[in-house]
């Protein structure tokens, strides 16, 4: 549901000219508030979308990995995903001994794949079993970098807004 949804939303131009509203270097980036287009620097972004949530669909082998696409939401007992919203992560690279941790509190077992690109590459684990992931960056993970380096004020919005050009690649 989740990547059919995004698309739609993307291929209705629901996206151009959004601003990444939510940026924490070594941690994700955000985009899909309808309300950040134009918004004025002072207004508080995060909690527009188009009026619906989508079904939870956590997958055990869609993991939280640096670049992962994944389902923004606010807090509620079904987990249910934002109709507009989603981050990509960006993360840190991990320990062995970090995601042993984290396998040990959240009940998971990372396949030793997982494993290499979370040591490697990164991610925020953290966020397994919590929030639907839907897609991967395949490529560009240069500019989710040069995204997650933008200055932030309070509350984790850029300074200066940084908009979104989306197509879909069929």
């Amino acid at each position: 549901y989740s990547r059919d949804n995004i698309l739609e939303l993307v291929e209705e131009g629901c996206y151009d000219g959004l601003s990444f509203h939510r940026v924490i270097n070594g941690f994700m980036i955000q985009v899909g508030d309808p309300e950040s287009k134009n918004a004025t620097a002072k207004k508080r972004l995060g909690s527009g979308g188009p009026g619906y949530q989508i079904p939870a669909e956590l997958v055990d082998s869609l993991v939280h990995v640096r670049g992962a696409l994944a389902a923004a939401r606010t807090p509620n007992p079904q987990k249910k995903s934002s109709g507009s919203q989603f981050y990509l992560v960006h993360g840190k690279p991990l320990s062995a001994k970090q995601l042993d941790l984290v396998e040990a509190k959240k009940d998971l077992h990372y396949s030793e794949e997982q494993r290499k690109v979370f040591m490697t590459l990164g991610g925020t684990p953290q966020l397994d079993k919590e929030y639907t992931v839907f897609g991967m960056v395949i490529e560009g993970l240069d500019v989710l970098d040069k995204i997650a380096r933008t200055k932030t004020a309070p509350g984790d919005r850029p300074v200066e807004d940084v908009k979104m050009k989306i197509k879909a690649i069929k």
